[in-house]
Parts: structure tokens; C-alpha cells; sequence
């Protein structure tokens, strides 16, 4: 509809009207009769037009208008609000409505429209609320500023091709009106000088809500609330605000639960549908269909779509996350949702070990002779502590041996190379769809914004020196290196005290392994059959220390990181990073040393160093000094890899046990109990301010430990894999629940996050290849040095006794002989430790774990031949393995580019169709200017007596 001139306002309306009736009818003909229409001043604000003496039906005042205040728009209906405050009255009242005065007037000199909901108002009759609104000025300037991305074109590049067979792939699949939720365009940053060259229908509707509030976050940040006439740098922004309790909250609005506003608009009228006297029907929560397509919001389909857990098996929506999220929400959820696929693979594979060991059950010659009553029951072992442990038959650990075949068998070899493989595959993929992704999501050319545009404001106010920038020629502040040389070594300091502190409770972990597996030896008795001695009827003292030592061992893991998550803050905060990026990488860093020592300490005890240092009966090693009584432990003649698989099924099942009850019951509960709150008052009263207002807060960090749990969990499942190759399959398992829930916490508990940009995962990335390149050297040394497989293998192609490949006698093999009469009195039982079945007079050896020559040889108790044959065995299975599936990881990532071929045609076309639009833009421009300033010369020359015929320069300027 084209602008009508020379026309009253009311002549408008009445020419109009049957055209409005037209354009509303279809889909909402309820409501055609409440409409109020407005007419738009050339400012932008939004002035009644109602007939003065001549109303048309149907039309209302302004000022008689009573809203439904389950909105996301002001009182008078047609001004959106981009972010609401929250204050209340207190004790030091005078002080912060001194520091909202300031404040507030601030931010509309900065152009920001503002709107107070009085506590009388509000819920609690304690609240003040505080909406917000940016107008198109404010939006256009700071979109400038921010460089934000917009269309300026539809683009021209066709879809990709179906895949054949791609049908097989649609139960798995979204409507398209979801995955897509906007065209494809070419786009460009915006220039607030060049507004008709982008492709703006509705200025209203043109930047999407999260730009709208990013935008309002950024000046919220930076708008100081001191007077003019004493400038105090210190007192800026929302956040110190918030922290010194002026405001209790800031947050913007999620989607309207309802379509509170239908709007037809053209450039001189607008009218707007009157939520007031919408029909019940209309109305549409976000977990509820709504009878008008109209109504269905963004977060409507983010619920149906992504949020329920019975859509686990469908892809995400990841477009309409980032849209109504942002794009650093965007790409952790594309992040995750890519991980959980490539895990998939890894457990199959995990399963395919599994299984293989439960079906070669009974082939485990090794398992069969310990529990042989004829071989395992007539073998005596030595003690395996001083005083309180007796000595004990190898067929008591019968159980253990048999749980052991499981996971340490010849498919684990394959399937720890596998692993190593896996790990390449998943990163050079995702560097691929990241890539993509940062084309689709206008991500491209944004490190550098994000590094001259984000610094934070934090850093402003406590950089006090200023210096000139050699790249803007610009004033810019900056942090002295004295003080950034003390800040480092202090941040440094605290991070090592913290990390020994981690050491110091693992040491002490490891002093109640050795002690209380003495107090477990103690209570021993004699089992009714007179062969095994159990604590309690299964588990045996072996077991029973591991288990009750990973328990505790995961109870201080989660005391400790408690405590550092706030410590890593501080210091992060004292260090004063310059940008948003390098504060969160700085965070990071710290947060992962800490976690990886936290979290992988105990394991890598239990791989590395137990039963390693060990000594041998008459010379063993003690953990502090002999006089400790603090013998290192042994592992079972089966090894130590059953006790790494039960202490890393404890610690990674019971972190993912907690953090699913931490996001998901918690959540909850607070749902259930807002539930009924929210039932409790009617829509027209339970305003949309104070509903969101009543969400959890999504912390700045939220998202940090998100990343952070993922990457702890990818650390278990790459290091330690070839201990337990069912952990993929857990981690699987875990997150499908962990996509869905955070979803749902997304979409239901929180309040809506302000929306940032993020090109990549960030700092996380580098971590992820650090942990997949020291996974290949942790897993060829478990396979080494903690399986059992390396010994096995050097006895079945070398010392096995005839020509016959078998793995019979092999535990007699691993065995060595000590003299009962040569062990030291410290290291002999009390008197009345010892079981019944033992004669001294008749048993005067006893056996123990090592290869060493026997009692009676000239080189008696010294290591033999074979013992070095099995250490430069492992050592060279360690070189190979590493070797190969670094070779192969190295291929893999140079046989697959980053970037897809696709992506970087797409990347240089666009490139070169912003560069020929705005040439073409400013030509044409200039073509106008040029024509206008000549059609105006041309116009004052025929003013003069001697200028030439009027018709002519008429159609000259035509």
C-alpha cells in the first residue's frame, strides 16, 4: 500500500479501512472487530489517530486501553521490550534509588525508552520492574558499532543435492520449517549510512530479538550511573549495579507465551489487534498447540521440537537455537550434538570388545588355573602386608581373575588403537561442520570484531593508564607489566598450591588404601569350604579396598572442585583480562588443570604406579619410610586393570550420576513448585516480566561448565579407555539424557540468556587435541604395563614349555619362590593371623608376583632373563603403537581439510558480491547525487533572464 498525501487523517481511515478488514480476515476473524490503529510520527513513537467526532468501530483511545499483562510489549501495546530490571526497596534504599536515578536518566540520553512497573503492581508487592526498549535509532547505531551481519540479498546458491538413500535418514529428521526457520542470504555488516542498501521490510521486526538484546546488554554494561558533574569511572555498568544489590536481576524476555499483538502494517498506518479481548482460544502456552498458526512462538517449537526427551533420536534444531539463543549457545549445542553421533560408533566398537571377552569366557586358560582347586588351591601366597595380613591361597582371587578377562583380552589392543583413530576422526569432522556452521551463522570475519569490539568493561575501569593503539591510532586503556608480571605470578601460585592440595588428598587416599586393606586382612576368617577367605560372602579385601578408596576418593573430587571453582574465579578476575574471549580462555585453563588433576590423579595411580613399586619379600618399599608400616600395594596376578576399570566406572558414573541430578530433579522440584505458583494467578494478573523473572538465572559461566563436564568426560573415555571399553557406551548413554536436559533447562527453567557471538568452542578446542594426543601414549602405556597382556604374550611365543602354543602353566610361570625362613619377623604375620591350613613345618615357600630367580640359585631373588625380555617387550609394543596410530592420525587430518570445499566457494562468492553490490550501491548513489545537484543548478539557472526553455531542463531532470 502506497503512502497517501494531501489527505486528512481521517479521510485516511475511512479510504483504508475496508483494505484492513481485508488483510485481517483470513486467520482471524474473532478479533477483526478490536483493532486499534496508530499512525506512526516521523520520530518513530506512535500517536493516537482515533476519529475526532467520527470514530471508526471498533477503535479505542489510547489512554482507555488496559492491557493484558501477559505481554512483551509496553503499556501502550506497540513498543517491544528488549530487557527488564528488577529492583526492591531496603534499608540502604536512599543510596541505590540515588544510584537508579542516575542510572536510568543515563540510559535515555543513550536513546533507550524505559517504563516502570510500580511493587503495588507486581506479584509480591515487593518488586519494582523495569522494561526497556530500544528504538530504531538506538538499534541502528549500535548495529553499526557492533558490525552486526545483515541481509542484503537472497542468496542465489542452490541446496545441496539429495544423498541417495538420504530416506533412510527421515524418521531421524525435523520439518524443514524447523531446521530452516529463515531464508538464505548474503549478508553484510551494517552500515547505519547505507540503510536502503539491506533488505529492510519492517524496521520493527528487521533485527530479531537476540540482536535486540545484545544490543541493549552492550550499553547496559558501559552506561555509568555517576552525575555529570564528578566523573567516577568505577561506577559503570549493570553488573556492578547487580553486584551491589541496586538491581536484584536483568534479563531479557522470552517469547510471548501468546500472540499478544497481530499487526498489518504499510507506512503511514498500522493496526494492532487488541490482546485484551482475544478469544481464550487464541491463547497458547509454550508447551501447548495453539489454534492459531499465528501464535506459535520460536520457544513453541524449541519445546515440541528439542526439549522433550521422546525426541532423543531426532537432530536438534540448531538454526532456530541460534536465532533465538545466539550463536555461542548455538555451536556448544552443535558441539555436543556432533560429539554425541561420532560416540555412537565408539561404543559400538566398546560393545564389540565387550562382547568378544564374555564369548572367549572359556577359552581363558589364566582364570581356569587360578581357580583350579589342584593348581590355584595348593599355591601359597606370600603376605601382602606386615602383621595384620596372613598368608593366603591364589584361588581366593578367583572372581577378580574372571572379571578381568572382560576387559583385558586381545580385543582391547584393537580396540585401544581404535580409540586412538576415533579421537583424529571426531576432531577433523568437527573442524569441518564448525566450519560450516561459521559460514551459516555469519561467524567468518568475527575474531576480530570480537577482539577490538568486546573488551570488557571491567578492564576499562581498572586499567587506569592509557596508551595509543599502533593499529587505531586511538587512546586505548592498558595494564602496566609490573603489575601484570605480579598478577601472573600470584594467579600461577595459587593454581600450583591448589593442584598439590589436590596431590596432598591423593597421597592420603592412597595411605588409607594401604591401611585399610590391613583392617579388611584382620577380620579375615576361614571360609566354610576352606579355600577362599571373603569379606562377607563375594567381595574380597582387594575389592573392597578399591571400592570404598574410589568412593571417598570421589567425595573429596567433589569437595575439591566446590572450593576451586570459586578460588579460579578470583584469580581469573584479579588477573584482569582484556576481552570476554580472553577472560574465558584464561578460566578455562585453570579450570581444566585443576579438573584433570581432580578427576584423573586416582586413575593414573592406579595405572602407573600401583604394584610397580613394589619390592619383593625380605626388601619391599614402603609409601613413607619403613617405619610407617605403609607397605606399597600389590596388584592381583591378574593385574592391576580390573582395579583402574572399578575406580574409573566409580568416579565417571557417579560425576555423571550427580550432575544429572544437579540439572535435572533440582530443576524439577523448582519447576513443580513454580507450576503451581503460575496456576495460581490468571494470566491477565501473572505479568510476562514476572513470570520470567520467577526462572532461574543463567550465570555467565552456565555455559562453562556445560563445556567443562563434556570435556572431563571425553578426557575418561580417551585416556583411560583400554581399562573399560564400555565407557563410550555410558558416555553415550549419558549424553542423550544431557542434550534433552539442558534443552529443557533452556527452554523451560531459565531465564532467556543474553545472546553473544561465538565463532568456535573456543579454548576447549586446543584442550580437546592436548587430551587426544596424551590419550594414544596413556593407553599404549595401560596396554603395557598395566594389562596382563604383554607378559602373556612374550610367555606364549617364547617360554612356553614344548612346541605347543598354549597358555597352560603360565601362572606357575608368573610366580616366583621366596623361603618362609628368610622373610624378615617385621614382614611375618602376628601370632593367630594365620589360617588354619597353614603348617609351617610342611609349606616352606610362598609366592609372589614378580619374575625372579628362586631360593637356592647363585643369583637367588635377582630378576631373570625373561623379566627383561617382558620390559623391552613392552617398551616396544609402547614405540609401535604410538608410532602407528600417530602416522595414521596425522594422515587422517591431512587427507581431510578444515574447510569443505563448498564452504570456501561459498565464502569467496559472497566476498565478492559484497564488494560488487557496494560498488554498485555507491555508483548509483553518486549517480543520484549528481542528478540531483544538477536538476538543482539547472532549476536556479532558469530563474535568471537568460536561462534556457523550461521544458527542456524539465525533461532534462526527468
Amino acid at each position: 500500500m502506497k503512502r497517501i498525501t494531501g489527505k486528512t487523517k481521517e479521510a485516511t481511515l475511512i479510504e483504508m479501512s475496508n483494505t484492513l478488514d481485508s488483510q485481517i480476515e483470513d486467520g482471524c476473524a474473532v478479533l477483526t472487530g478490536y483493532r486499534r490503529t496508530f499512525q506512526a510520527g516521523n520520530n518513530g513513537s506512535i500517536n493516537s489517530i482515533s476519529d475526532r467526532g467520527t470514530q471508526l468501530p471498533g477503535h479505542r483511545e489510547i489512554d482507555k486501553f488496559e492491557q493484558n499483562r501477559d505481554s512483551v510489549y509496553f503499556k501502550d501495546g506497540v513498543r517491544r521490550i528488549d530487557f527488564v530490571l528488577s529492583y526492591v526497596d531496603d534499608k540502604d534504599g536512599d543510596k541505590k534509588a540515588e544510584r537508579r536515578r542516575e542510572f536510568e536518566a543515563n540510559l535515555e540520553k543513550s536513546g533507550l525508552e524505559l517504563e516502570t512497573e510500580d511493587k503495588s503492581e507486581s506479584d509480591d508487592r515487593k518488586t519494582h520492574y523495569l522494561k526497556i526498549h530500544a528504538p530504531w535509532e538506538v538499534l541502528a547505531t549500535y548495529a553499526d558499532v557492533l558490525k552486526i551481519k545483515v541481509p542484503f540479498k537472497a542468496s542465489d546458491i542452490p541446496k545441496a543435492r539429495e544423498v541417495p538413500l538420504e530416506w533412510l535418514t527421515h524418521p531421524f529428521r525435523l520439518p524443514d520449517n524447523i531446521m530452516r526457520p529463515e531464508p538464505d542470504y548474503f549478508t553484510a555488516p551494517f552500515d547505519k549510512s547505507k540503510v536502503d542498501f539491506f533488505l529492510i521490510d519492517d524496521k520493527d521486526t528487521f533485527f530479531p530479538p537476540s540482536t535486540r538484546n545484545r544490543i541493549v546488554y552492550y550499553i547496559l554494561t558501559r552506561c555509568p550511573y555517576y552525575k555529570e558533574d564528578r566523573i567516577e569511572k568505577d561506577k559503570t555498568g549493570i553488573k556492578r549495579l547487580l553486584n551491589n544489590g541496586t538491581y536484584t536481576s536483568a534479563y531479557p524476555l522470552h517469547d510471548p507465551y501468546f500472540s499478544d499483538r497481530l499487526k498489518i502494517k504499510d507506512d503511514a498506518v498500522m493496526t494492532v489487534l487488541d490482546p485484551t479481548v482475544m478469544s481464550q482460544h487464541t491463547r497458547c502456552r509454550y508447551w501447548k498447540k495453539a489454534q492459531d498458526m499465528h501464535c506459535e512462538s520460536e520457544r513453541y517449537h524449541l519445546y515440541r521440537h528439542w526439549a522433550r526427551f521422546l525426541c532423543f533420536y531426532k537432530e536438534q534444531p540448531l538454526n532456530l537455537i541460534k536465532k533465538y539463543y545466539g550463536e555461542k549457545i548455538g555451536i556448544y549445542f552443535a558441539w555436543l550434538g556432533f560429539y554425541t553421533e561420532m560416540l555412537f560408533f565408539a561404543a559400538v566398537m566398546g560393545v564389540i570388545c565387550f562382547v568378544y571377552g564374555v564369548l572367549s569366557y572359556d577359552d581363558n586358560v589364566t582364570s581356569k588355573e587360578i581357580c583350579d582347586p589342584e593348581i590355584g588351591g595348593m599355591i601359597v601366597m606370600c603376605p601382602l602386608c606386615d602383621g595384620k595380613c596372613s598368608y593366603w591361597k591364589l584361588n581366593s582371587t578367583c572372581l577378580s581373575s574372571w572379571q578381568s578377562h572382560l576387559f583385558d583380552n586381545e580385543g582391547t589392543v584393537f580396540f585401544a588403537m581404535f580409540m586412538g583413530i576415533w579421537v583424529t576422526l571426531f576432531l577433523e569432522f568437527w573442524k569441518r561442520r564448525q566450519a560450516r556452521l561459521e559460514y551459516e551463522w555469519d561467524l567468518v570475519d568475527f575474531e576480530e570484531e570480537q577482539q577490538q569490539l568486546q573488551i570488557r568493561p571491567e578492564y576499562e575501569l581498572k586499567c587506569t593508564g592509557r596508551r595509543l593503539n599502533r593499529f587505531t591510532q586511538e587512546m586505548e586503556p592498558y595494564l602496566s607489566f609490573p603489575s601484570k608480571c605480579a598478577r601472573f605470578c600470584l594467579s600461577g601460585a595459587t593454581v600450583l598450591f591448589w593442584t598439590f592440595l589436590i596431590v596432598a588428598c591423593i597421597m592420603g587416599v592412597i595411605a588409607y588404601r594401604l591401611a585399610v586393606y590391613a583392617a579388611f586382612a584382620s577380620v579375615m576368617k576361614d571360609s566354610p569350604t576352606s579355600k577362599i577367605q571373603l569379606v562377607g560372602s563375594l567381595i574380597t579385601p582387594q575389592l573392597a579396598t578399591s571400592v570404598t578408596a574410589s568412593c571417598i576418593n570421589f567425595v573429596i573430587i567433589l569437595i575439591l572442585n566446590f572450593l576451586y571453582e570459586q578460588v579460579a574465579i578470583w584469580i581469573t578476575d584479579m588477573e584482569i583480562p582484556k576481552t570476554h574471549l580472553e577472560y574465558e580462555n584464561k578460566l578455562t585453563m585453570k579450570m581444566f588443570m585443576f579438573q584433570f588433576v581432580n578427576y584423573y590423579s586416582s586413575c593414573f595411580y592406579v595405572a602407573f604406579f600401583k604394584g610397580k613399586f613394589v619390592g619383593h619379600p625380605g626388601n619391599y618399599s614402603y609409601m613413607f619410610g619403613k617405619w610407617t608400616s605403609l607397605r606399597n600395594e600389590e596388584c592381583a596376578p591378574g593385574g592391576c586393570l580390573i582395579e583402574l576399570t572399578t575406580q574409573l566406572l566409580i568416579v565417571m558414573a557417579g560425576k555423571q550420576m550427580v550432575g544429572n541430578v544437579q540439572e535435572a530433579l533440582l530443576p524439577l522440584l523448582r519447576n513443580w513448585w513454580g507450576s503451581r505458583k503460575g496456576r495460581s494467578h490468571p494470566e491477565s494478573t501473572y505479568s510476562r516480566w514476572e513470570q520470567d523473572h520467577d526462572l532461574q538465572n543463567f550465570s555467565q559461566f552456565g555455559l562453562f561448565y556445560e563445556y567443562l563436564e563434556m570435556v572431563i568426560q571425553f578426557g575418561f573415555i580417551t585416556l583411560f579407555v583400554a581399562s573399560f571399553p564400555l565407557a563410550p557406551l555410558l558416555a553415550l548413554f549419558n549424553n542423550i539424557l544431557e542434550v534433552r536436559v539442558d534443552a529443557w533447562k533452556f527452554t523451560t527453567q531459565f531465564r532467556r540468556p543474553v545472546a553473544a557471538k561465538a565463532r568456535n568452542i573456543g579454548a576447549w578446542e586446543e584442550i580437546l587435541n592436548v587430551v587426544a594426543i596424551l590419550s594414544v601414549v596413556t593407553n599404549a602405556f595401560i596396554m603395557a604395563f598395566t594389562s596382563d597382556m604383554i607378559p602373556r604374550l612374550v610367555y606364549l611365543y617364547a617360554y612356553h614349555p614344548g612346541n605347543e602354543t598354549s597358555m597352560k602353566s603360565y601362572i606357575n610361570n608368573s610366580l616366583s619362590f621366596y623361603n618362609i625362613s628368610q622373610i624378615p619377623e617385621d614382614n611375618l604375620p602376628e601370632p593367630g593371623e594365620n589360617p588354619s591350613w597353614f603348617n609351617i613345618s610342611t609349606i616352606t615357600t610362598c609366592r609372589y608376583r614378580d619374575y625372579r630367580y628362586p631360593p637356592g640359585h647363585e643369583k637367588q631373588y635377582t630378576h631373570t632373563m625373561q623379566f627383561w625380555h617382558i620390559l623391552a617387550a613392552k617398551l616396544a609394543f609402547i614405540i609401535i603403537m604410538e608410532h602407528v596410530v600417530f602416522v595414521v592420525k596425522f594422515f587422517v587430518a591431512w587427507l581431510i581439510p578444515d574447510v569443505p570445499s563448498d564452504v570456501k566457494a561459498r565464502i569467496k562468492r559472497e566476498r565478492f558480491l559484497v564488494q560488487e553490490y557496494l560498488h554498485n550501491y555507491e555508483v548509483e548513489k553518486l549517480k543520484m547525487q549528481l542528478s540531483q545537484s544538477f536538476c538543482l543548478s539547472t532549476e536556479t539557472a532558469s530563474l535568471l533572464p537568460s536561462s534556457p526553455n523550461k521544458h527542456q531542463v524539465l525533461s532534462e531532470c526527468i
